[in-house]
């Protein structure tokens, strides 16, 4: 059982920037595959960002390329994710996952999820 636990939410204005991080309790975190979704009022979860276990492969939902970046650090079983030049409609709740695999599209495949960050971008 993978335990994750998001940090860095908060509230910024239209063309700030965030940085999340997601701590993993297991020192096996490089075994698994990353990823963020996020869910805004009213909305789905969607997939934001992917990451494979070492990091050489990622995805990007259309809507964040070019703002946001993810990373890891499977030194410090952490991930990150980077999120410059924020919109109004980028405000959600973010979630930290992992899994065996996953599609961004897809997110049944998630095997653990976080409790949330919530981020919230004013105009």
């Amino acid at each position: 059982q993978v335990q994750l636990v998001e940090s860095g939410g908060g509230s910024v204005q239209a063309g700030g920037s965030l940085r999340l991080s997601c701590a993993a309790s297991e020192s096996t975190f490089w075994r698994y595959y990353m990823g963020w979704f996020r869910q805004g009022p009213g909305k789905e979860r969607e997939g934001v960002a992917a990451l494979s276990t070492g990091g050489g492969v990622t995805a990007y939902a259309d809507s964040v390329k070019g703002r946001f970046t993810i990373s890891r650090d499977n030194n410090k079983n952490t991930l990150y994710l980077q999120m410059n030049s924020l919109k109004p409609e980028d405000t959600a709740m973010y979630y930290c996952a992992a899994g065996q695999y996953f599609e961004l599209s897809r997110p049944g495949r998630v095997d653990y999820w976080g409790q949330g960050t919530q981020v919230t971008v004013s105009s």
